[in-house]
């Protein structure tokens, strides 16, 4: 339960996922933010206007997946590491996962690492098909990740070290 130990419940997250129809028409930005704090850093982000407050700072963002092209400039933006960018129609049998990442080291492009749920429990190990730092300012990374397609709604982190050059 999301108030007890910070893990979103089913039904919480079929609040904010998009539908399966936007899913399938490429990557979309996925904001997990479940707390009403002083917090808009993604708004100010997104250069398509497709994530808003409805009221004042203190809302929940939302995402409009029509105006959403999932180039994932807020993923590194959200103090929260809140935000991922999911693309289902990377191919057909993999999906690619864009997720935040503030540790040491770094994975590299090529490399395999573990890929966890929001609970932290290991799913497999998945290709780092990029990576793309914050700047200079932003210590927050942003890693892609080739997932099986029946997991691209599950992987929202990565074991830290550990990573594995290509199979």
């Amino acid at each position: 339960m999301l108030i007890n130990d910070g893990i979103p419940t089913i039904e919480d997250l079929a609040l904010i996922n998009p539908s399966e129809e936007r899913l399938a028409k490429g990557p979309v930005a996925i904001v997990e933010c479940f707390q009403e704090i002083p917090c808009n850093p993604c708004i100010e982000a997104c250069r398509q206007g497709a994530i808003t407050m409805p009221k004042d700072i203190n809302d929940l963002p939302l995402v409009d997946t029509d105006n959403c092209n999932g180039c994932g400039l807020c993923i590194s933006r959200c103090p929260g590491l809140a935000i991922f960018v999911v693309d289902k129609t990377y191919s057909q049998e993999f999906g690619l996962v864009k997720l935040p990442f503030e540790y040491v080291p770094i994975p590299k492009a090529g490399q395999y690492a573990v890929g966890l749920d929001r609970a932290g429990r290991e799913l497999g190990e998945f290709e780092v098909v990029k990576v793309i730092s914050g700047g200079k300012k932003n210590m927050t990374y942003t890693i892609s990740l080739a997932v099986p397609q029946e997991l691209v709604m599950e992987v929202r982190n990565i074991r830290v070290g550990g990573y594995k050059d290509g199979k």
